[in-house]
């Protein structure tokens, strides 16, 4: 038997209960992972409590890394034995050792560790796709991040700078503008005890920005808009604070002929030849030291309750990962 976390209802993080289940094995197409590493999101959060609908019972979870230890019929490109990482939407990953469709998985360069690999994955392919994709990112753009000090967060601002962009980032502590200055970002904004809306006018001498992207939803908007410039893009991509409320499109025409987009991950590496650029890239910037990727909490796959309602609480900053 192996341990897994098991859900039986929708509910709060004392759904979240360790159980042990039988070990998986891998069918065609499919790897199975002795998982060293898992990291935690909050589409996790979003899963246990009905937001994103789930089939019961189940086990949450949708990135991790590890150790390839069989493969099923049709699996030439991964063996026994190979480092591995996967991010993929359908959970699973909570437990000790999992089965994965082989299409979602990606090799592992040496000098990566599994830990960091499980932080990075999902969290490092959505700032992929957030910079290089869906709305691309130059020199001399300049653009805001709200919840710049939690794990996708962290990575971006980083990454963003690399890049040329003079970033702005927002927090709720005077603790988290310190992490976030030190990971790339130019301007941190208190949103607790300013006006982000208007600090972003400050900042920028009324020029605004290129792109905001925004987790946060429905309690930084429509604000987030008011910090676009004439044709910026706003990039909704999750509500942590609940669903961006429904508004006329004309709204876009009214403040500036903006576009607008909700993206999800899943759809930019549904190919293969996409999620080996996005793995590739995603590497090299952390192998090179451009991204450095910091785990703040390491929690026991039992407490993976306790992570979740951290999380949720906003007790957490940057990256977290569960240790099976």
């Amino acid at each position: 038997m192996v341990k897994a976390i098991r859900m039986e209802e929708i509910g709060g993080p004392e759904v979240l209960r360790l159980v042990d289940v039988e070990p998986p094995k891998p069918g065609p197409g499919e790897v199975l992972i002795d998982q060293k590493a898992i990291g935690l999101n909050f589409i996790d959060i979003y899963m246990r409590t009905g937001l994103y609908p789930v089939k019961l019972p189940f086990t949450p979870g949708s990135e991790g890394a590890g150790v390839v230890m069989e493969v099923g019929d049709g699996v030439d490109n991964f063996k026994p034995g190979d480092r591995v990482a996967y991010c993929a939407g359908n959970g699973g990953a909570y437990a000790e050792q999992r089965v994965v469709d082989a299409g979602k998985v990606v090799h592992v360069p040496d000098n990566i560790s599994f830990e960091q690999a499980a932080a990075m994955i999902l969290k490092g392919m959505t700032a992929w796709f957030l910079l290089r994709r869906t709305y691309r990112v130059q020199p001399g753009d300049t653009i805001l991040y709200h919840a710049a000090a939690g794990g996708v967060g962290l990575l971006f601002g980083q990454w963003a700078n690399h890049l040329g962009a003079t970033v702005i980032g927002t927090v709720g502590s005077a603790e988290k503008m310190e992490l976030a200055r030190s990971h790339g970002f130019h301007h941190v904004i208190n949103y607790r005890e300013e006006n982000f809306v208007e600090r972003v006018r400050e900042i920028t001498g009324g020029e605004m920005c290129n792109a905001v992207y925004d987790s946060v939803g429905k309690d930084t908007f429509p604000g987030s808009l008011d910090c676009l410039r004439p044709l910026g893009m706003f990039v909704s991509f999750g509500q942590s604070s609940g669903v961006v409320p429904p508004f006329g499109i004309n709204l876009l025409q009214q403040k500036g002929s903006l576009f607008a987009t909700r993206p999800v991950l899943f759809h930019y590496i549904a190919r293969r030849e996409e999620l080996d650029t996005a793995a590739r890239e995603l590497f090299d910037v952390v192998g090179q030291g451009v991204v450095k990727v910091v785990i703040n909490q390491q929690y026991k796959l039992a407490d993976a309750g306790k992570a979740q309602d951290d999380l949720a609480q906003r007790r957490t900053s940057g990256t977290t990962i569960l240790i099976p």
